[in-house]
């Protein structure tokens, strides 16, 4: 998938009335994901996503830095995209949702693997779980 491409379902899908609200929204969600998930499957997602955002993921520790609860990391989102809370949700379920069309379904299914069950109001159930595990 195109960097526009993304972009474009990632505006399309949290409503954003700009492109560049939906390139802030990702490029928070792809930085606090990279606190959560080890180096190394945050390197099998970068590859499949556009260059342009692979950035966001690499770098870092090699081991998750935190252990985030659903608030906490809305929260954090929130705070790195300067929204409320209620905005940051419906982001975070539009980016989730992009690069589960960007990814193949096992990396997708290895990202959906890191988040604790509380998370499970941000990804689309249905799809995730088609996927083996």
């Amino acid at each position: 998938m195109e960097y526009t491409e993304f972009i474009t379902h990632v505006q399309s899908l949290a409503q954003s009335e700009s492109r560049q609200e939906a390139e802030v929204a990702t490029r928070s969600t792809l930085e606090i994901i990279k606190q959560i998930i080890p180096s190394d499957e945050r390197e099998k997602l970068a590859a499949e996503i556009p260059q342009e955002l692979r950035e966001y993921l690499h770098g870092g520790e090699t081991e998750p830095i935190q252990s985030l609860n659903l608030q906490e990391f809305i929260e954090c989102i929130s705070q790195k995209e300067k929204v409320e809370p209620t905005i940051a949700v419906i982001h975070v379920r539009a980016v989730f949702a992009v690069v589960q069309l960007a990814v193949s379904p096992e990396n997708f299914r290895k990202f959906y693997d890191y988040f604790s069950h509380d998370y499970e109001e941000l990804f689309n159930i249905s799809m995730i779980n088609t996927v083996p595990a």
